[in-house]
């Protein structure tokens, strides 16, 4: 677990790490010696998705990174679509990814897709091939594996590796032109079998794929690979620093052969870091679409989900997902983060602008007894007793009324404060309670309470006659709108020793309740965020509220055992 000492700025509403507390983050430090040194004049990075699903709560750690370095040193950032793969590349998801990262409140300079630059990068290919760099190889991708070798043995060099150049520039052209058939040919850069570093084993740089391309359609039939695209995309762009996760450290000399063999003009520097791996949750795209595939998720926005989309439908904000990377901080030693530190950040950001609401997730009817029928009287109640600015609501109360099954036991232990019979609690903003009898059904279940209440000891008219040690909350039957609410929990099991990760699913990580809110929530929008007492933050769903009935997702539970470092 990572801990950091925070403090937060209520002036500037956002957080200040303390000096000797500051996240790493030696990319920085890299950047500031370049402009020192002269070496860069300004700062350009680039944030590069491969448009092949949604982006994830580790992506958000990317952007934080490549848009805040450049910012800060007043530089630019562009958004560029790696899409070179298009038998898993969509609009969709293009689409998804511009929406999210605009969410998050990151402007890029341009937005980019590699497959602008698939005439340059023919030409570059063709380039390696005249300089006797690169050649058409007929092996299958199994034989090409086969031959690789492996880091105890060196590869064995393809028979086709000695082909004439003109040879070479004939088969690539035909390539190009749709004369052969998918994986018949493929071009490898001709580089060292003997390399110690796999990657340099002549890798392959073009295939073929017959396939419509989502921002091409029909105009390619072969396609380069990433290790050939990504660094003449970023030499084209004059990428200063290109910032990549650490599982390219191996790949950072094949992309300054290509850079320098291809004749690039600008050099950019490849830098990596340990990426963002968060417990309970999968953090892999190709995992993240066999929840949605199997339909173990409703779709890549669930709120179970840890993409961008599915943690702004629980209702994340912005600011809580920024400031969580910022903490996080940037190393090349790879760690785990306890999720609870996301929700740390949330109920951070939350807590000072959130209105305080009442609802009954779990409800049981209780009847005051000895309070007049049909009478319903009007209270008032704070919405944020930690923000005196954000004034009192109106609430109702009257004979009929509803509290939370957890706030009611029939043999409760010592030290239980709530409501059980015989024992006096305060509802809150209204009156204090006795409870006389329990009215259960056929199966013995707890279905109304029969109470009292007393009249003298209403909130804020300096009752002290006596006390109670138990404060509730409750939802008047007169005005209480009925709602749904969604409580969630890890998806996925860490503990779980599974060979597969489908069999890590967690059975119950969605709990859905039927229950009441006061009617000060009639009206609400998509993601209208609340802090309901004792149950944490809800949010309202955008995928199943209606106008008949509001649908809540709770976000974040009011407290957690995570502690950050003070």
């Amino acid at each position: 677990m990572l801990l950091f000492k925070i403090k937060y700025n209520k002036v500037k509403e956002g957080f200040s790490m303390e000096n000797e507390f500051k996240p790493s983050n030696f990319i920085r430090n890299i950047i500031i010696d370049d402009i020192k040194t002269g070496k860069h004049q300004k700062i350009i990075t680039r944030f590069p998705p491969e448009p092949n699903g949604y982006l994830h709560i580790g992506h958000a750690k990317s952007l934080e990174i490549n848009f805040s370095l450049a910012d800060e040193f007043k530089g630019k950032t562009n958004l560029r679509f790696d899409d070179t793969n298009p038998l898993k590349e969509d609009k969709e998801y293009v689409e998804s990814i511009k929406n999210d990262v605009d969410w998050l409140g990151y402007k890029w300079d341009k937005i980019i897709f590699a497959s602008d630059y698939f005439e340059i990068m023919y030409e570059k290919a063709m380039l390696l091939i005249e300089k006797g760099l690169a050649y058409v190889c007929d092996l299958s991708s199994e034989e090409i594996k086969k031959l690789r070798g492996s880091l105890q043995e060196v590869g064995v060099e393809s028979p086709y590796r000695n082909r004439s150049i003109e040879e070479n520039k004939d088969l690539f052209s035909r390539m190009k032109n749709g004369e052969f058939g998918d994986g018949e040919k493929v071009l490898r850069a001709k580089i060292n079998m003997s390399s110690s570093n796999m990657n340099m084993r002549d890798p392959v740089i073009y295939r073929i794929s017959h396939t419509v391309h989502q921002n091409t359609g029909n105009k390619w039939c072969v396609y380069p690979m990433y290790d050939f695209a990504h660094p003449l995309e970023d030499a084209i762009e004059g990428i200063t620093h290109s910032i990549c996760t650490l599982e390219f450290e191996d790949h950072r000399p094949l992309y300054d052969w290509f850079v320098k063999e291809c004749e690039m003009e600008h050099v950019p520097r490849q830098i990596e870091f340990a990426r963002l791996n968060i417990t309970n949750m999968v953090m892999s795209k190709r995992k993240l679409k066999a929840l949605v595939d199997e339909k173990i998720v409703d779709g890549w926005d669930d709120p179970r989900m840890p993409t961008i989309a599915g943690l702004r439908r629980r209702g994340f904000t912005p600011n809580s997902i920024r400031n969580f990377c910022k903490a996080v901080g940037v190393s090349k030693a790879n760690s785990l983060v306890d999720y609870q530190m996301l929700e740390y950040f949330l109920r951070e950001d939350l807590n000072p602008i959130c209105n305080r609401i009442m609802a009954v997730i779990d409800p049981i009817k209780v009847v005051i007894t000895n309070y007049e029928e049909g009478k319903v009287e009007e209270l008032f109640i704070e919405n944020n007793k930690d923000n005196k600015e954000m004034g009192f609501r109106k609430i109702t109360f009257s004979r009929n009324i509803y509290i939370d099954r957890d706030d009611f036991m029939e043999n409760p232990p010592p030290k239980y404060f709530r409501l059980f019979k015989g024992n006096e609690v305060r509802l809150k903003g209204a009156y204090f309670v006795k409870c006389n009898e329990v009215i259960k059904d056929e199966n013995g279940k707890v279905v109304e309470l029969h109470c009292t209440y007393d009249e003298k000891t209403k909130s804020g008219n300096g009752f002290n006659e006596r006390k109670v040690k138990g404060t509730i909350h409750f939802v008047d039957s007169t005005s209480a709108i009925k709602a749904q609410f969604r409580l969630f929990n890890p998806l996925i099991l860490d503990e779980k020793n599974c060979e597969e990760f489908l069999e890590n699913i967690n059975e119950n990580s969605l709990e859905v309740y039927e229950g009441f809110i006061e009617d000060n929530a009639k009206g609400s929008k998509a993601y209208d965020k609340y802090q309901i007492f004792r149950h944490g933050y809800f949010s309202v769903d955008p995928k199943y509220s209606t106008e008949d009935k509001i649908v809540f997702n709770r976000i974040a539970s009011l407290k957690s055992s995570f502690k950050l470092n003070r």
